[in-house]
């Protein structure tokens, strides 16, 4: 398995470029993406105000752990789109 090159681990910077049309689609659906992943994010903050019990504080922290990795893997896509795109 080769090392990926790019700053998002996602593949080579030499790649080709994504069409505009399909580059915006992908856009439109990573920001749509990114709004559901906010009601996540205010949803779990509200319920860490919350006196939480074991073992709904372990299902929060799972939460928490699983959005964080969500946002993390949101952002990358985003940063490959714009990298390889013509905008």
């Amino acid at each position: 398995m080769s090392e990926p090159s790019s700053a998002t681990g996602l593949q080579p910077s030499g790649a080709a470029t994504i069409p505009e049309d399909l580059a915006l689609e992908i856009r439109k659906l990573a920001h749509d993406l990114s709004n559901a992943l906010e009601i996540v994010v205010q949803t779990g903050y509200l319920l860490s105000t919350a006196d939480l019990k074991t073992p709904a504080s372990d299902w929060l922290r799972m939460l928490d752990n699983g959005t964080q990795k969500a946002l993390a893997i949101n952002l990358q896509l985003r940063e490959f789109i714009k990298a390889h795109s013509p905008r």
